[in-house]
C-alpha cells in the first residue's frame, strides 16, 4: 500500500516538472517573441487601427479631419465610376503580372532544379540579382528603355520599322512589364522550392508507364507543383496589387491604381479619411485574395491526395 502512495507521489512529481518544463519553454519561446511582437504591435497594428478610425471620419478642406463618424467615404468610392475603374485597372494589372510571371518563372525554375552545384548557385544569384537593385532604379531603368527616345524605340526607328516613337511608356503595358521584372525571383524561388521536394522516382515511373513528356508534366509534376505556384501567386498578387512605386514611375498619372490613388488623396489632396477607406479597401481585396486562394490550394491538395 505504502509503495503504491509513493509510487503515485513519483508520477505526480514527474508530472509537475513536465508542466514545469513546458511552462518555461512556452515562456521562453514569448521572451523570445515579445521584441518582435511589440514591434509589430506599435509600429504596424496601432498606426493601422488610428488609419482605420480615420476612414470613418469627414474631411473639410479648411478644418481637415473632422469629428463627426460617416461611412461616405467608403460609399463614394463604391459608387463612384471613376475609382471603381481604378479598382478593376489595379485587380487586372496584378492577374496579369501574376499569369505571366508564372508562364515565364516554370520553366527557369525547372532548369534551375534539374542542375547541381556551382551552376545551380550560380542562376540562383543570377535570378535574385534584380533584388539586390533599388526598385526605383530598376524602374528608372526601364524609363530609359521604353521611353520616346529609348532604346526600343530609337532601334526599330533606325531599322526604319516604325516611323514615329510608339507610345511603350506610361501605360498598362509598362507598369505590367515593370512589375514583372521586380517580382519574378519571388515565383521563381517558390515553384524551384516545390520542384526540388518531387521524388525523381515518380517521374521516372511515369515515363516507364509510358507517357510522354507532356502528359508527365500535366498529370504528375504540375499536380504536385501546386503548392508553390500557389504560394508564388499569392506573394505576387499581394505585392503587385499594393505597389507604388513602380506604377507611379512606369505609369504615372495616366495609369492610375489603387496605391497611387492613396498617395494622391493623403499626400497631394491631403484627404486623409478618404485615403485612409482606399488603403482599407485595398487592404480587404489583398485578405479576399489571399482566403480564395487558400481555398484553390486546399481543393488542390485534397484532389491530389484522392489520386
Amino acid at each position: 500500500m505504502q509503495g503504491e502512495i509513493a509510487t503515485n507521489q513519483d508520477q505526480s512529481l514527474l508530472i509537475q516538472q513536465k508542466k514545469k518544463k513546458n511552462f518555461r519553454k512556452k515562456l521562453d519561446i514569448w521572451l523570445l517573441l515579445l521584441p518582435t511582437l511589440l514591434i509589430f504591435i506599435f509600429f504596424f497594428l496601432v498606426p493601422l487601427v488610428f488609419l482605420f478610425v480615420t476612414s470613418f471620419k469627414t474631411f473639410d478642406a479648411n478644418s481637415g479631419i473632422g469629428n463627426e463618424w460617416t461611412f461616405q467615404n467608403y460609399i463614394k468610392f463604391l459608387t463612384d465610376s471613376f475609382y471603381l475603374s481604378v479598382l478593376w485597372r489595379t485587380v487586372k494589372i496584378a492577374l496579369l503580372t501574376t499569369l505571366i510571371t508564372i508562364i515565364i518563372s516554370y520553366p527557369v525554375a525547372y532548369q534551375i532544379s534539374k542542375v547541381k552545384g556551382r551552376l545551380k548557385n550560380f542562376l540562383t544569384l543570377i535570378v535574385l540579382s534584380p533584388l539586390l537593385i533599388s526598385m526605383v532604379i530598376r524602374s528608372y531603368g526601364w524609363v530609359i528603355i521604353l521611353s520616346n527616345k529609348g532604346v526600343i524605340n530609337n532601334t526599330l526607328m533606325d531599322l526604319g520599322i516604325i516611323n514615329q516613337p510608339l507610345t511603350l511608356l506610361y501605360t498598362e503595358f509598362s507598369v505590367i512589364l515593370g512589375m514583372i521584372h521586380v517580382l519574378f525571383p519571388y515565383m521563381v524561388l517558390t515553384i524551384m522550392g516545390s520542384l526540388e521536394r518531387i521524388d525523381p522516382s515518380v517521374i521516372r515511373a511515369s515515363q516507364n508507364l509510358g507517357a510522354s513528356s507532356a502528359r508527365t508534366f500535366f498529370s504528375v509534376m504540375l499536380p504536385l507543383t501546386l503548392p508553390g505556384i500557389f504560394a508564388g501567386s499569392v506573394m505576387v498578387f499581394s505585392l503587385s496589387v499594393s505597389s507604388f512605386v513602380t506604377p507611379a514611375i512606369l505609369g504615372g498619372p495616366q495609369v492610375k491604381v489603387m496605391s497611387y490613388l492613396t498617395y494622391e488623396q493623403t499626400a497631394v489632396m491631403l484627404n486623409w479619411p478618404y485615403g485612409s477607406a482606399i488603403g482599407f479597401l485595398l487592404i480587404f481585396l489583398a485578405i479576399i485574395t489571399i482566403i480564395i486562394y487558400s481555398k484553390i490550394l486546399a481543393y488542390s491538395e485534397k484532389g491530389v491526395a484522392i489520386q
